[in-house]
């Protein structure tokens, strides 16, 4: 269990002793944050301050189905096991509304070992090309990366289809 990062307990973990190299300190001020480890909301609504109300505790696979215009993806993808991606695909397909858009930050990397887990633009549109068809790509310019990330770093929006 101490390694298995599909459990709340190995975030926990990571929150509770600052091993999180993969956190920016905040997110952008216009969106909403989620987590489902205990320790994380603690650290995120002390990063956030006022604006700490907007992060509440949830189950990605458990959230109701309400689909929403826009999610935001940075270092969740490659927080998950590989064995859990199908799962997060199909989750995405069914939060984002037809027409809406998955925006984020993408970790291309092919380390077998994580957290964090890379994937290839290959992999990734393997992933989402049956629900999403790629509308945007760029890199991601180093001062805007995470050394853990660095150079290995794409921003993709993906547009659901209707």
């Amino acid at each position: 269990m101490a390694q298995d990062s599909s459990r709340a307990e190995f975030w926990d973990t990571r929150f509770r002793d600052g091993v999180t190299p993969w956190d920016a300190g905040g997110v952008p001020p216009q969106l909403l944050a989620i987590d489902f480890s205990d320790q994380a909301i603690v650290a995120a609504r002390r990063t956030l301050g006022a604006l700490g109300d907007r992060v509440r505790k949830a189950d990605f696979f458990a959230l109701p189905a309400t689909p929403f215009d826009l999610v935001y993806e940075r270092a969740f993808l490659c927080a998950l096991p590989r064995a859990r991606w199908g799962d997060w695909a199909q989750r995405m397909a069914e939060l984002v509304r037809p027409g809406g858009e998955l925006a984020g930050f993408f970790f291309l990397d092919d380390n077998p070992k994580g957290p964090p887990f890379g994937t290839s633009r290959a992999g990734l549109a393997g992933l989402l090309e049956g629900a999403f068809e790629l509308s945007e790509e760029r890199p991601v310019p180093p001062e805007q990366s995470l050394p853990v990330f660095q150079g290995k770093e794409i921003w993709q929006v993906w547009k659901r289809r209707l």
